[in-house]
C-alpha cells in the first residue's frame, strides 16, 4: 500500500495499463505538454511518447468520435473530457456510435474506449460548469458507468475499464483530485457491480456514491454520536448496479436514504430510491428518503452554491425523518 492522491492513483492506473498494453492510448485537450488540466496525465508524454498521450484541439464531438474510430479499428483509447460540462458537446457521439455499435452490428464490433473527466459540483464556477450529469450516462443502454469515492477505487476502477470490450464512463470530481488513501501497488482491479459497504450499522441504510461518500461517513458519524446505527453502501458501479448488496442491506435496516448531487427529477438517485422502494416494500418501515441537490441552476455566490447541494445536516434530517425522529 501506499498514500496517494486520487489524481495519483489515477495516473498510476493509465501509466500501468500503457505499459501493459501497447493499444492504450490516451487523448484529451492538454492531456500531453500540460500534463492535464488537474495534471492526472503528468509525465506519461515523456514516458509514452505523442503517438499514445494526443493533445486535441478543443473539439469535444470531434476528439470523441477520434476515439471511438480508433477503438473500432483496434486500439483502446482513454477520452479525457476536460470536465463533463463540456462533454455534452459529444454526446451524440456517445450515444449513438459508441454505446449502439454492439448492438447495431449485430456483435460484430467492440468499443473499448474509456470516457473519463471530472463530473458534478465544484466551487465557484457557476450554473454551466458545476453541473452532475452521470444521470445522462447512466440512462443509455450500452454504456457502463463507474463512480469512485476513494484513491483505490479510482485505480482499480479504471484499469478495469481500459480492459472492458465495451464502452465505459469513468466519473471522477474536480474537488476529490487531492483527496489522500491507501492505494495497492501493482496489479489491483475493482469488478463492476460490486458495490463496497463502508460501515456496517442496522437502523438505517445510507446510499451513495462519488463525491457525497465523504458527506455521507461524516453524517454517520454525527448519527452514531446520537445513538443511531448507519450503514454506509458506496454503489462504485452505477450500470451495472449492485442491487443485491442495497436490496440486502435494506432488508436488514428496513430503512433507506439515498444521497445523489444530481438534481432529483430522473436521477440516479431517484432511481435506486425507485428500486429500493419496489424490490423492498414488504421491508421498509418509513418511505425511501432522497437528498439531492436543490432543482435549480448552480448558482455562483458561494452560500448559495453550498446550500443547493446536499449537506450533512441533509443527511442526517433525512435519516431522522426515516427513523421518525
Amino acid at each position: 500500500m501506499a498514500e496517494l492522491t486520487m489524481r495519483e492513483a489515477l495516473r498510476q492506473a493509465l501509466e500501468e495499463e500503457m505499459a501493459r498494453d501497447g493499444s492504450v492510448v490516451l487523448l484529451g485537450e492538454e492531456v500531453a505538454q500540460y500534463n492535464g488540466a488537474y495534471k492526472v496525465s503528468q509525465g506519461l508524454l515523456d514516458t509514452f511518447g505523442p503517438e499514445r498521450v494526443i493533445d486535441t484541439p478543443i473539439s469535444e464531438e470531434g476528439f470523441t468520435g477520434i476515439g471511438i474510430g480508433a477503438a473500432l479499428a483496434g486500439l483502446r483509447p482513454v477520452v479525457e473530457w476536460m470536465t463533463f460540462n463540456f462533454s455534452l458537446q459529444a454526446l451524440d457521439q456517445v450515444y449513438n456510435n459508441a454505446a449502439k455499435m454492439r448492438y447495431m452490428s449485430g456483435g460484430q464490433f467492440s468499443v473499448p474506449v474509456v470516457f473519463r473527466g471530472p463530473n458534478g459540483p465544484a466551487e465557484f464556477l457557476g450554473a454551466q460548469h458545476s453541473q452532475a450529469l452521470q444521470s445522462i450516462y447512466a440512462h443509455c443502454p450500452g454504456l457502463k458507468v463507474v463512480a469512485a469515492s476513494i484513491p483505490a477505487d479510482g485505480k482499480g476502477l479504471l484499469k478495469t475499464a481500459i480492459r472492458d470490450d465495451n464502452p465505459v464512463v469513468v466519473l471522477e470530481s474536480e474537488l476529490m483530485y487531492g483527496w489522500k488513501g491507501d492505494v495497492p501497488a501493482g496489479e489491483h482491479l475493482v469488478p463492476f457491480g460490486v458495490a463496497a459497504i463502508r460501515r456496517r450499522g442496522n437502523d438505517v441504510t445510507i446510499v451513495g456514491f462519488s463525491k457525497p461518500m465523504a458527506m455521507i461517513e461524516e453524517a454517520a458519524g454525527v448519527l452514531s454520536q446520537q445513538g443511531i446505527d448507519a450503514e454506509v453502501i458506496d454503489l462504485r458501479s452505477l450500470r451495472p448496479l449492485d442491487r443485491d448488496t442495497v436490496f440486502g442491506s435494506v432488508r436488514k435496516t428496513n430503512r433507506c436514504v439515498v444521497v445523489d448531487d444530481a438534481w432529483p427529477f430522473a436521477s440516479v438517485g431517484s432511481h435506486v430510491a425507485w428500486e429500493v422502494s419496489k424490490h423492498c416494500f414488504d421491508y421498509l418501515d418509513a418511505p425511501v428518503e432522497l437528498v439531492a441537490a436543490a432543482d435549480v441552476p448552480m448558482p455562483y455566490n458561494h452560500t448559495l452554491e453550498l446550500a443547493a447541494q446536499p449537506s450533512v445536516g441533509a443527511v442526517c434530517d433525512a435519516v431522522k425523518r426515516a427513523l421518525n425522529r
